[in-house]
C-alpha cells in the first residue's frame, strides 16, 4: 500500500520547529506565507515578526465583539478578505471573488465555522478558531444552475441551526455580500439580515500589535520589490524594447519571491499615457526621457495590502521644470495632510483641512485624499471637499488604524501625471509614516 509522502524537511534549517512568527517549520505546510527570501531580509533589516497565533486570537476578538456590541447573533461572510481576516485561510482568493463558494459564520459566543469548496475541508486545519469545515455555500448560477432555490434553502438551514445553538435563538445577523437567492432564503426563515459590510469594515479598521508588525514586514517585502521593478526600468528602458507590462511583470515577480499573493489593479503608465490617470498599463514601448508611474495595490506577505505609489523620470537628460514643480507640488500635497493625522480629529476635520491644489490640477485630482488599508484598501475613505458627502463618514480616527495619503498631479490637458502615496500608521499621539521608498531626486530637482 502507498503511503502519501511529506517532506519533513524544514524551511529554514537553522531555526527549530517553529519559524519566528509562530509557523512550522515545515517545508510542506498548508498555510502560504512568507519565503525564505522575506524571512532574510526582514532578519536583516532587523525587523520583528508578528506572531500569527496571536493576530488571528486579536481578529477573532475584534468580531466576536462587534457582534455582541451590536446585539447581533452573528456575522455571515461571503467577501474573501473578510473570510481572510475571520480564518487566516486562504482558496483560490480571485476566483472566490467573483464565484463565492466560501463562507464563514461567527457566532456571538465565538463559535466560527467555515464552508469551503468540497474537496478541501482541510485548508484551515492550522487555525484552532476554526471549530467547523463545511462545503455548501455555494449558490451561483455557475455552481448550481436552475436548484439555486434548494442549495440556498439547504445552506440557510444550517445557518440557523448554528444560531439556535450559539447565540440562543437570536435572529439579527449581519451579512456582508451574498447572492439574491440566499438573502430572500434567510429572510424567509425569519432572520433578521444587518449590513455585516459596516460591522467587519469597523472591526477590521483598527489594528492590533502584531498586525502592525506584519504590515511592517509587507511594507519592506513590497519596497524591496519596487526597488527591482526601479533597477529593470532605470537598466533596461534605455535599450529601447521595454514595455509598460514588462517593468509591471518585475513587481508581480518579487512579490510573489517573497511570499506576496496578488496585484489588485494594473496601474502603471508611462509618459504621455499618464494623463489622465487611470490608464491601466499595457504594451506601450517607454522611451527614453519619460516618466514611468504606479500604484501598487500589492497584496503581500501574510495577506497585507502595501498600497504606495511613485512616480520616476527614466533617462539621461533632465525632465522639465513643469514636471519637477508637479513633483514638488504632491509631495507638499501628502506632507501636509498627513500632518493632520492624530487619535481624535475626524474625518470631516481632515476634509475640510487639507491642502488645496491649484485650479489646473483639481479636475484631475485623485479620487480621495486618504483611505483606510489592511488586507486591501479598507473603510474609511476621506473625500476631497468637493466630493464629501454629509454624514457619509462622521467618525474619529482611532490608534491603530493605517491610511494611505495619496496626491494625483495632473495638470487638465497636459501630457503627463505624477503619482504619490505613502502608508502611516494612526499611534497614541500622532502618526507614524511607514513608508520609506524614496521620491525620485530627479524630479524634486536634488539629484
Amino acid at each position: 500500500m502507498n503511503t502519501h509522502y511529506r517532506d519533513t524537511r524544514k524551511i529554514d534549517p537553522t531555526k527549530g520547529p517553529l519559524l519566528p512568527d509562530g509557523t512550522p517549520n515545515d517545508n510542506d505546510r498548508l498555510e502560504i506565507g512568507p519565503t525564505q527570501r522575506a524571512f532574510k531580509e526582514w532578519e536583516e533589516a532587523g525587523l520583528t515578526l508578528p506572531n500569527l497565533d496571536n493576530m488571528r486570537a486579536y481578529r477573532h476578538q475584534r468580531l466576536v465583539d462587534a457582534i455582541n456590541q451590536r446585539g447581533w447573533g452573528g456575522v455571515l461572510m461571503f467577501d474573501p478578505l473578510n473570510i481572510r481576516y475571520a480564518t487566516d485561510t486562504t482558496n483560490m482568493q480571485l476566483w472566490n471573488t467573483h464565484n463565492p463558494f466560501r463562507a464563514c459564520l461567527v457566532c456571538a459566543d465565538g463559535y466560527m465555522v467555515l464552508w469551503d469548496y468540497k474537496n478541501a475541508p482541510f485548508l484551515a486545519d492550522y487555525n484552532p478558531l476554526v471549530r467547523e469545515s463545511r462545503s455548501g455555500a455555494s449558490m451561483f448560477y455557475f455552481s448550481v444552475g436552475d436548484k439555486a432555490e434548494n442549495a440556498a434553502d439547504s445552506f440557510t438551514s444550517g445557518v440557523l441551526d448554528l444560531l439556535r445553538e450559539h447565540a440562543g435563538d437570536n435572529k439579527k445577523l449581519g451579512v456582508d455580500k451574498i447572492m439574491v437567492v440566499g438573502l430572500r432564503s434567510l429572510e424567509a426563515r425569519g432572520i433578521t439580515v444587518m449590513e455585516g459590510e459596516e460591522l467587519t469594515e469597523h472591526a477590521r479598521s483598527v489594528k492590533g500589535p502584531d498586525e502592525i508588525l506584519a504590515m511592517r514586514c509587507a511594507s519592506h517585502a513590497c519596497e524591496a520589490s519596487c526597488q527591482a521593478m526601479e533597477d529593470f526600468a532605470r537598466a533596461e528602458v534605455p535599450n529601447g524594447n521595454v514595455s509598460e507590462d514588462d517593468i509591471w511583470a518585475v513587481l508581480h515577480a518579487e512579490n510573489i519571491k517573497r511570499g506576496g499573493e496578488w496585484i489588485e489593479t494594473r496601474l502603471l503608465s508611462s509618459g504621455p499615457r499618464t494623463n489622465p490617470w487611470f490608464q491601466e498599463c499595457g504594451p506601450r514601448i517607454v522611451q527614453n526621457n519619460e516618466i514611468v508611474a504606479f500604484d501598487t495595490d500589492l497584496i503581500g506577505a501574510y495577506g497585507i495590502c502595501i498600497d504606495i505609489s511613485r512616480t520616476w523620470w527614466i533617462g539621461d537628460q533632465k525632465p522639465r521644470q513643469d514636471m519637477i514643480d508637479a513633483m514638488n507640488l504632491g509631495i507638499e500635497h501628502i506632507q501636509t495632510n498627513m500632518q493632520m493625522l492624530k487619535p481624535g480629529v475626524t474625518i470631516p476635520e481632515l476634509t475640510a483641512g487639507c491642502h488645496v491644489l491649484p485650479e489646473i490640477f483639481q479636475d484631475l485630482k485623485y479620487g480621495c485624499l486618504i483611505h483606510g488599508v489592511g488586507l486591501c484598501d479598507e473603510w474609511p475613505m476621506v473625500a476631497y471637499p468637493d466630493k464629501a458627502v454629509p454624514g457619509a463618514f462622521d467618525h474619529p480616527l482611532l490608534p491603530g488604524m493605517t491610511l494611505c495619503v495619496e496626491a494625483l498631479i495632473s495638470p487638465k490637458g497636459g501630457d503627463f501625471s505624477i503619482k504619490l502615496e505613502d502608508q502611516v500608521l494612526i499611534t497614541e499621539d500622532g502618526f507614524e509614516n511607514l513608508t520609506k521608498y524614496p521620491f525620485d531626486p530627479r524630479l524634486t530637482g536634488h539629484y
